[in-house]
Formats: structure tokens, C-alpha cells, sequence
């Protein structure tokens, strides 16, 4: 007999911890979620395109030899600033130098002759035919000899304007060949900023459009430009446009330095603001009086970090940081602890 009950507790003890679970699943459906919250702010956002870019001169002067020969000598190194007319380096011109000896004396020996034949011809010793083969003889063997001091000229690269040697190549005893560059000069100008711009935002880019830029090798300073030209010829394979930017102020920056440019598009002021986080699907999720509202808001300018809100808050709301898919309309919440 006593075995009945234990026998027919079972029955109630599955059908007690039904309904136990069908409580606690009903508390924490209904149960308040706590969530992130923040509040709008007003302050000022930036519409801008981003590029990536390095410091460069205005003007590039590469110098090259027109002959090729092996190099003797640099009399100038990178960094250097030098003056128009500077010699810079010297290819070995030994072989040039034996030519331009042999005729130099052939063209001495043709000027002689000449005189020799003129006196003649004007005594009626020879004909007049003699004194202008003579003269001929004489022109042709200047013109060799210039044509070899030029040659051997070139054999000295010289700077053409004044400037700063940003980049040198080449080694003494190195053969360098004809158009080679040796040294590249920096001169006449300015440096300036060339960034390649994605095609999708070309577009949104034109002339005379303030830059805002920053490096990493110079931390902290932030310099102000322009857009000076866009270049009318995409490149298709990186699809991107090249965009020359005009540096205020140069600075610290130096040729070569890569930079992070700003375009700016846009600029509000007063603008109210809330983080990326918060607009979720074109909406945010408010918290009033305990209640979860979703309303629909639209947005103006976005940066890397905060949505310009341009219709559809007030400015004084509770709004969820990180609204998720699983928000209902009039559920319980409440705002986590700061």
C-alpha cells in the first residue's frame, strides 16, 4: 500500500516541472533586456574621400649622358643642394680624348694647308678650284673636331637649373648607358602630394577641393591642401585616377613620405550625431519609459565613425548603442549601468 503514492508522484512531479520551465521561459521572454544606450550629440561631421598618396616634387629633373660610357667620378650625392651649371659626375672619356687630339692636329694641319693653297692661288701658282677643295677640307675637319669636343662634353653631367639631388644611381667604374639617369633633381617648385582616388569616387573630387592630410612619419600634425589637377586618364587595371594635391605648408614632410589624404566633399557644423553602431537597416531602436520603439530616421553625412542624423530625432532620446535583429517593437528594456 505505501508504494501507491510514490507511484503516482511522478506524474505530478513531470507535470510541476512543466510548468515550471513554461514560467521561466515566460519570465525571460518578458523579462527586461538590458542594453548600450547613448544620446545624441551636436557637433561638427565631415563628408570626405580617402586616398592614399607620398610626397613628391613639383618638378623632376632626371640626368641622363647621351653617350654611354663607364662612370669616373660623382661629385654629388643625394640630399645635396646644387647650382645651375654644377658638374655632378664625370664618365671616363679617355677614348674621346685621344679623338678629339687627333683631330684637333688634323685640323690644324687642314688650316695650314688651306693658308698655304690661298697664298698660291692669289700668286697664280695654282688654281682657283685648289684653294676651295682646300677650304672644304678645312670646314669638314672643324666640324669633326666640334662634333668630338661635343661628345666629350656630355661625358660631364652638369645640373641644369638649381635644386636638390632627391635621388642618385650609379656607381664609379659602373658603365652607364646612353638616356641612364644618374642623379634626379628636385627644383623651380614646390613639393606637392599625388594620391590615387578609387574610380567610384572620382566624381565626388574636383579642382580647388581643400585636402586634409596626415603622416606617419610625422605624427600628430595634420596639413592642409588642394586638389591641383586630376589627371583626365584613369589607370583600367588598378581603376583609380591619379590627383595632384598642393601643400600649403610643406612642413616636415619630405619627397617620398606616404600620407593618408582626406577630400573633403562636405562639411556640417551643429550637425546631430550619433554613433555608426546605433542606426541599424536606416532605423534606431529608442528606449523610453521602459519600451523599446523603433524609429526611422535619415541620414545625411557618414564618416568612419558617426551618422549625421538629419530627420527623425529630436536630439534628446535614449537611443540603443548596438541594436541587434532580435529587438521587438514595445519590448521591456532597460539601459546598462555607465
Amino acid at each position: 500500500m505505501s508504494s501507491l503514492p510514490s507511484r503516482l508522484s511522478w506524474p505530478r512531479l513531470a507535470a510541476a516541472a512543466a510548468l515550471l520551465a513554461v514560467a521561466a521561459a515566460v519570465y525571460w521572454a518578458t523579462a527586461p533586456e538590458t542594453l548600450a544606450t547613448c544620446r545624441p550629440e551636436r557637433g561638427s561631421v565631415v563628408d570626405a574621400v580617402y586616398a592614399a598618396g607620398s610626397v613628391e616634387p613639383t618638378v623632376k629633373m632626371p640626368i641622363a649622358p647621351r653617350v654611354g660610357g663607364r662612370l669616373a667620378e660623382r661629385l654629388a650625392d643625394e640630399g645635396e643642394q646644387v647650382r645651375k651649371g654644377q658638374v655632378l659626375a664625370r664618365l671616363d672619356d679617355a677614348d674621346l680624348a685621344g679623338t678629339v687630339d687627333e683631330l684637333r692636329a688634323r685640323a690644324e694641319y687642314a688650316r695650314s694647308q688651306h693658308a698655304r693653297i690661298a697664298a698660291l692661288a692669289e700668286r697664280g701658282f695654282v688654281a682657283a678650284g685648289e684653294r676651295e677643295r682646300s677650304r672644304s677640307e678645312l670646314a669638314a675637319a672643324e666640324a669633326a673636331l666640334r662634333r668630338a669636343l661635343a661628345q666629350r662634353g656630355y661625358m660631364a653631367l652638369t645640373a641644369p637649373a638649381d635644386g636638390t639631388v632627391i635621388r642618385r644611381d650609379g656607381e664609379p667604374g659602373q658603365y652607364i648607358g646612353p638616356g641612364q639617369a644618374v642623379f634626379v633633381l628636385a627644383c623651380c617648385a614646390p613639393l606637392r602630394v599625388s594620391a590615387d582616388i578609387d574610380e567610384e569616387d572620382i566624381n565626388r573630387v574636383r579642382v580647388g577641393q581643400p585636402v586634409l592630410l596626415r603622416a606617419p612619419a610625422v605624427p600628430g600634425t595634420v596639413y592642409d591642401g588642394t586638389v591641383a589637377d586630376i589627371t583626365p586618364q584613369g589607370d583600367p587595371v588598378a581603376r583609380s585616377y591619379r590627383v595632384r594635391v598642393r601643400l600649403a605648408e610643406p612642413g616636415a614632410l619630405r619627397p617620398g613620405m606616404t600620407v593618408e589624404a582626406n577630400l573633403i566633399v562636405a562639411r556640417r557644423e551643429n550637425a546631430l550625431l550619433l554613433p555608426n553602431s546605433a542606426v541599424l537597416d536606416g532605423a534606431v531602436w529608442l528606449l523610453a519609459q521602459g519600451r523599446l520603439q523603433r524609429r526611422a530616421v535619415q541620414l545625411g553625412i557618414r564618416d568612419a565613425t558617426r551618422s549625421e542624423i538629419v530627420r527623425g530625432l529630436a536630439g534628446d532620446e535614449t537611443v540603443v548603442l548596438q541594436p541587434h535583429a532580435g529587438l521587438r517593437q514595445n519590448r521591456r528594456a532597460r539601459p546598462a549601468a555607465r
